[in-house]
């Protein structure tokens, strides 16, 4: 599954001011469609421009990352936002290949997981994850933690090249 905006920049008309904004390209890797509808509602209330690609397990990641197979003209993320427990390649894998891949390993990347285990913790900043974030449970805290990422990473700071 996954779901796009067309544009790339957005240009807002304001009577007195016109600027262009940049949308952000947003990977998630995540395989519960309740997490999914969840993101997708808190990235909209969130009010940042957006693209939103979303992959359901690690191998389609992989895939999209490398546009191999069906995702052969896919954009290169500015953020991907990775689930651990992903159904055929799990997030600590998809992160590993990630962080080792040359192309790849400047993206930013967010583990956000079910997971409070000291040692997926530890070994996901072993791998170089950029953060670690729990989910919360409840659309309220989940909205305002993703509101938060979004806030952080598209408000203030400042997000690599794409290569």
């Amino acid at each position: 599954m996954n779901t796009t905006q067309t544009a790339k920049l957005k240009r807002i008309e304001n009577p007195d001011v016109e600027e262009i904004v940049k949308v952000i390209d947003i990977l998630l890797v995540e395989d519960n469609m309740g997490d999914v509808r969840l993101t997708i509602e808190a990235l909209k209330r969130s009010k940042v421009p957006h693209n939103l690609h979303i992959v359901r397990d690690g191998v389609e990641a992989i895939a999209f990352l490398n546009r191999r197979g069906e995702h052969t003209y896919e954009v290169r993320p500015d953020l991907i936002l990775l689930d651990l427990n992903l159904p055929k390649k799990n997030g600590r894998e998809v992160l590993e290949e990630i962080k080792k891949d040359e192309s790849l390993r400047q993206i930013p990347v967010m583990i956000l997981t079910t997971s409070k285990a000291e040692s997926d913790i530890a070994n996901a900043y072993d791998l170089n994850a950029n953060c670690y974030i729990v989910k919360p449970i409840g659309f309220k805290q989940f909205s305002e933690v993703v509101k938060c990422i979004a806030n952080f990473w598209f408000t203030t700071a400042t997000l690599p090249p794409k290569k």
